[in-house]
């Protein structure tokens, strides 16, 4: 399994889709694709997007950070580990002080 392409490919769609979501509202505007704006993404949608990508962005850091060696990376497992697990728990305390409906 190639995990630089599996997360990264998550993450890049999930920025593209955001960065496109005026475009895509504004095109949905059009009469032509009204039978389509029930499926338009709502701003709760669009802020548990951005979450979740705020989630994998150490994902792409570190996976392609490691491809781009081309010797043995075992010795950086402990600062790989501790930066993962340092930002999600970041992001777990973040998400626990937010008030959700």
């Amino acid at each position: 399994m190639d995990v630089k392409i599996h997360w990264n490919s998550t993450l890049e769609l999930f920025e593209h889709a955001y960065r496109l979501r005026e475009f895509t509202r504004e095109w949905l505007k059009n009469p032509k694709y009204s039978d389509y704006q029930p499926l338009f993404t709502t701003q709760v949608e669009w802020t548990t997007v951005k979450y979740v990508m705020e989630v994998f962005w150490p994902f792409r850091y570190w996976t392609l950070w490691m491809s781009k060696r081309h010797t043995v990376t075992l010795h950086h497992a402990i600062t790989v580990y501790n930066d993962m697990f340092d930002h999600i728990d970041g992001v777990m305390q973040a998400l626990a002080k937010k008030k959700t409906q």
